[in-house]
């Protein structure tokens, strides 16, 4: 192999290494293919190109995300005929050596396995970085009617419509994010921030529910929530953020979010995003998994440089 040379990330970079890394292979690939940018240090981001005798043959980028500080992430992505060389982890130290002293210097990244995919390759990569894993995340279809429909005549527990705007459900959808990041990533998630990444028209919510210990104008409060989401393609299931009142344990939201569950489910499939974090949903779709009502289509490990730390 000819000498390899590492350049910034440039305009027209995106088309070109799409013809060397040929489609992504899942959404999440899709996705982290938008983090090679151009550098910036507001927020801080470098990016690197790999060229052997001016032909790309790889890149990669650190970033700062004002989300989840501890870490930087990283993604590094090299042509298929060209890995196994050394590209990518020469990418890496090079990235490194361009974090400035008083950045976040720990790295996280991720990848994902989809059905027929074993992903062997980043699985080792990551290794051979000394990155461990600190979370799996798992896209799940629930089918429909793989619960029975819940019934809330028993006791004061009321469903509620709310605004995707609304300030209430804002502050309880922020509040679940920070939990659940909070013991392997922490987030700073604000109202702001959680209305613009996960509520505003441009994210795709389109209607919001809220199960209640009891009417609102009794002093109600939320224990479980669910946001629905465009589908990405005509006639797929909708995607449906679920989750919980951090207030409560896990105890005390686990029949609401089975119910709140169990009323998405009754007539149509959802897709959910499932981080082994939210023990309550985590649990709900291992269960339903073992009687074939929940088909697991993707799996993401992230991992970590301080993982085992």
């Amino acid at each position: 192999m000819n000498e390899l040379e590492f350049r910034p990330w440039r305009s027209g970079d995106d088309l070109e290494l799409l013809q060397i890394f040929g489609d992504p292979r899942s959404p999440q690939a899709h996705q982290d293919r938008t983090m090679l940018r151009e550098n910036s240090d507001a927020p801080f981001s470098r990016t690197l190109v790999a060229t052997v005798d001016t032909v790309a043959v790889g890149a990669g980028v650190v970033f700062a995300s004002s989300l989840h500080p501890q870490r930087l992430w990283l993604y590094v992505e090299v042509a298929p005929d060209m890995r196994r060389n050394g590209v990518g982890t020469e990418l890496v130290a090079r990235l490194r050596e361009q974090i400035p002293a008083g950045t976040a210097s720990e790295l996280k990244a991720r990848y994902t396995v989809t059905a027929g995919d074993s992903a062997q390759a980043a699985a080792a990569f990551c290794a051979a970085l000394g990155l461990g894993e600190i979370q799996v995340s798992r896209d799940v279809i629930i089918e429909p009617g793989a619960l029975a429909e819940p019934v809330f005549d028993t006791n004061d527990r009321v469903i509620e419509e709310l605004s995707t705007g609304s300030v209430e459900l804002t502050r309880l959808v922020m509040d679940f994010y920070n939990a659940v990041h909070a013991d392997w990533d922490p987030a700073a998630m604000t109202v702001g921030s959680a209305q613009r990444m996960l509520l505003d028209e441009n994210t795709g919510a389109q209607a919001a529910l809220v199960l209640r210990d009891k009417p609102k104008s009794e002093g109600g409060v939320p224990l479980a929530f669910a946001v629905s989401y465009i589908p990405a393609r005509e006639n797929a299931p909708s995607d449906v953020l679920v989750g919980h009142n951090p207030a409560f344990s896990d105890d005390e939201v686990a029949e609401a979010v089975r119910d709140m569950v169990a009323m998405l489910v009754y007539q149509y499939p959802v897709k959910l995003e499932v981080d082994s974090s939210m023990f309550v949903l985590s649990s709900l779709v291992d269960a339903l998994a073992s009687v074939e009502q929940a088909t697991v289509i993707s799996t993401t490990h992230i991992m970590a440089s301080d993982a085992a730390r």
